[in-house]
């Protein structure tokens, strides 16, 4: 069973949270979490954003001591954990350490196993076809050259949408012949299985 919440901005909505606990295979307090902070540590200010997310998966009733903070992904056993928490920031950054890590296989395995994985904006961008469309919103200053995601969802997705945005977002759909899933703060994408919604 597939099981994502591929969200903007975490669990600011109340209807986000209420799916996360409904797809959690344990209680709350005996739920344990890696929480991948990669991306948050590429690029500046982003490490702010993940303190908010840890608080509010501690308030949800996750236990601290059952959240496992992982930037460095070399060699991280993700067997023992429920859910995988990837948080926000380069996206370009983040994608890159994953591959050159071998975190990647890690990270399909998990979601394989029927794990709930949860992404915050790039750690959501990440599970489409490409993620091409980032140069729109972060620096690749890796210089990464596979703009491919992972393809766990055909849908491009664009987190933290704004109305002024939408220029940009339609030119890139013109020139890539494809259609982004325009993600306003707020929103997530929940797949389940071959399944997916919007919960807005």
């Amino acid at each position: 069973m597939k099981k994502l919440i591929l969200t903007s901005n975490a669990f600011v909505n109340p209807k986000i949270k209420q799916r996360f606990l409904e797809l959690l295979d344990n209680n709350p307090k005996d739920t344990k979490v890696i929480f991948v902070t990669t991306a948050a540590e590429g690029e500046e200010g982003s490490m702010i954003y993940v303190k908010k997310s840890e608080e509010e998966l501690i308030k949800l009733g996750i236990l601290k001591e059952n959240i496992k903070w992982v930037g460095n992904l070399k060699n991280i056993n993700t067997e023992e954990y429920d859910v995988m928490y990837v948080c926000g920031g380069n996206t370009f950054y983040l994608i890159n350490e994953i591959r050159k890590t071998g975190f990647d296989k890690k990270i399909i395995d998990f979601i394989n196993r029927g794990k709930l994985y949860v992404g915050v904006s790039a750690g959501s961008v990440i599970m489409g076809p490409t993620i091409m469309h980032a140069k729109n919103f972060d620096k690749n200053y890796v210089e990464l050259k596979d703009l491919s995601g992972f393809k766990v969802t055909n849908k491009v997705i664009a987190p933290h949408h704004k109305e002024d945005e939408e220029e940009l977002a339609k030119k890139f759909e013109k020139e890539n012949k494809c259609q982004i899933l325009r993600l306003p703060d707020g929103q997530a994408l929940e797949i389940v299985n071959s399944k997916e919604k919007i919960i807005n």
